[in-house]
Parts: C-alpha cells; structure tokens; sequence
C-alpha cells in the first residue's frame, strides 16, 4: 500500500470529525484471543437453540462460539462474535434457532501489505482517510498490534484486485498493514527495499496463525498485495520473509525443493530461455500465472503486465533475483507450485 496525504479524510459517523483520534484499541500478545463472555455473568443465559448449547446472552448481547459446520466445505463458525440482528418496534426478532447449520465466513483471505510511511503517519492516514485495513503492525518493539477495523467488517485495503476466481478481495479478506518504508527509490533494485525487525516478523507469524485458524483460510489464500495487484502494488516486497513464514510457522505457500530440481531438470532438454523468449513458451509461462492464480491474459506476448506479475511472483517466491525477466527457475517454482497448490 502506498498512501498519499492528499487522501481526504473520513467524515466519522458519530464526531463528524477529521481529527487524529486518541489512541487506537490496542491487541497485546497475551489478548489476540477473542474475550470468553463467561467474564460478565450478570444477565448471562444460555440462549433456547435445538442445534447447541453455545450460544450465550450477556446482558442484552448474543454470543456464538462453536463449530457447526462442515469443515471441508469452509462451513466453520468456530468464532468469537457479536450477534448482530434486527431490532424491530412491535417484533420479537427470535434467535432460538440461531445458529443455522448453513452458513460459513466472510473471511477468506489474508492479504499482508506494507504502508511506505512511518508510525505516526500510517495510523493517521489508516483511521482519518478514506483507506484502512483490520489490523496494523507498528515498528515499535512492543508486544501492541492495532486492531483499526472489526474482522467483520469490509476494510479498504485491497482495492481493484483479483486472485485466482475471486475479485474485489476487500469484500473476503482481513487486510494486515505492516509499518515499512517499501522502497525508499521506487524502482526494483533490491537494495532499496528495508528489511523487516524480528519483532514485526513475530506479530505477523502470531496474527496470520491466529486468523487463519479460527477462519480456516488455505495456505493458497495468505498472499501479498502484489499477488492480488501485481500491476499496482509492489507489497509487502521482497524483503518479507514468505519462506521463513513457511517453514517456521507452516504459513501460506512455499514450492518443494524436490519438485522444483525435477521440473528444472525436464525443461533443460526442451525450453529455451535465452532472449527472445519464443511466444510458446510465454504463452506457456502466462497459462501458469493464470492457473496459479494471477490475473494474467494469456496472449503468448511479453507484455508490461506480464513483466510485472513476473516480478509480483518472485518478490514472493524467488525474492534473491527480481527482475521480472522469465528464466528456467522461475518457471520451475511456478510449476512446483501449481503441482502443491491445485485450484
């Protein structure tokens, strides 16, 4: 995410204000978990429900926390919320059949970006400007994650985007901003880009294996802003560690070494890469893009937006040489990955 000032602000619902707001919700390491509703015993009856006996009222809030659904299917409500209802004069809006067994999350997607300013400026810009994402990561070394958007809600951080047979991503994803200065020259020496502090690696690792266990979201579905706007959006860059993610935490996608020196191994003897690329084997190459996941028009030329989805797939995957130049070994990883990652 790159943000201008120029961005007017949100006009807020309740102040109509545009000023910086106090400090935001702060989510400690020791609170990510969602809060247990038992804390407020005052008022607090189990809810009449023939499906289970879960569902709690606190006060006059209604509570959910269970799995009902089938997990293959992603129909999964094993989550912490709010119960939001009708409330209509004159009705008795009932929730004695709540929950219904069809049913699933909104949240289908994480989406990781970085914002290309400092602290103070990617808060303003997140809470008093018309974008924002569910959560931020600052750069202090702290054990605060700002949580900026509640996780049903729609954030506006993915923008025009597109991944695999989604589009819109806004509408099913959580957006994570993390505070990065990018690309200090705009271009694509690797250099320019900063890298990111342990202690931001960590909350990232903590937040993304909190989320995608209670929403259930597919490796294949934890991607960055480049994935999804590869054509716009150069983040979170090949600075960010997707492979250490992996292999450390099991987190979103990474090739087998094992089918990638195989795939290599096959096309050595038949594809050549040697410049110019023929229009086979681009045409080939952007099929591959395209089933992975990218929004690429397999045209079988080597145009800007296929350069630059190149690039977006090796900030990702084969962040040691980015240059949006289509060699055997990213042909190879693409392969591998498509081999692990069927749609």
């Amino acid at each position: 995410m790159r943000l201008k000032h120029s961005i007017p602000c949100i006009v807020l619902a309740l102040t109509a204000s545009c000023a910086v707001p106090s400090t935001p919700k702060r989510v400690s390491r020791s609170s990510i978990k969602t809060p247990n509703p038992k804390e407020n015993t005052q008022n607090n009856s189990s809810v009449k429900n023939e499906n289970s006996q879960k569902v709690q009222r606190v006060g006059k809030e209604i509570f959910v926390r269970q799995n009902i659904g089938d997990i293959s299917k992603n129909d999964n409500t094993i989550s912490y919320s709010a119960v939001v209802k009708s409330n209509l004069p004159g009705y008795n809006v009932s929730t004695q059949y709540l929950p219904s067994i069809a049913q699933n999350f909104r949240q289908k997607f994480i989406i990781l970006h970085y914002t290309a300013i400092d602290d103070d400026t990617s808060l303003l810009a997140l809470t008093q400007r018309n974008v924002s994402a569910h959560y931020l990561i600052n750069a202090k070394e702290d054990n605060d994650i700002y949580l900026l958007v509640d996780e049903n809600k729609r954030a506006y951080h993915a923008g025009i985007s597109s991944w695999r047979e989604d589009n819109n991503l806004n509408d099913n994803s959580i957006g994570i901003e993390i505070v990065n200065l990018g690309n200090k020259n705009g271009g694509q020496d690797m250099s320019a880009f900063q890298p990111f502090p342990e202690y931001q690696i960590k909350k990232v690792a903590a937040l993304v294996k909190d989320l995608a266990t209670r929403y259930n979201i597919k490796p294949q579905n934890i991607i960055g802003h480049s994935d999804i706007a590869p054509t716009r959006k150069p983040d979170p860059g090949p600075m960010f560690p997707w492979k250490r993610l992996y292999n450390e935490y099991g987190i979103g996608m990474w090739y087998n070494e094992s089918d990638k020196n195989a795939e290599l191994m096959r096309i050595s003897s038949t594809e050549n890469f040697t410049e110019p690329l023929s229009p086979s084997l681009i045409l080939q190459f952007q099929k591959k893009l395209k089933d992975f996941g990218y929004d690429v028009l397999p045209s079988g030329s080597w145009d800007e937006v296929t350069k630059k989805t190149t690039l977006a797939f090796q900030y990702h995957f084969r962040p040691q040489k980015s240059d949006g130049a289509l060699d055997a070994e990213t042909f190879a990883i693409l392969t591998s990955l498509i081999k692990k990652y069927p749609k």
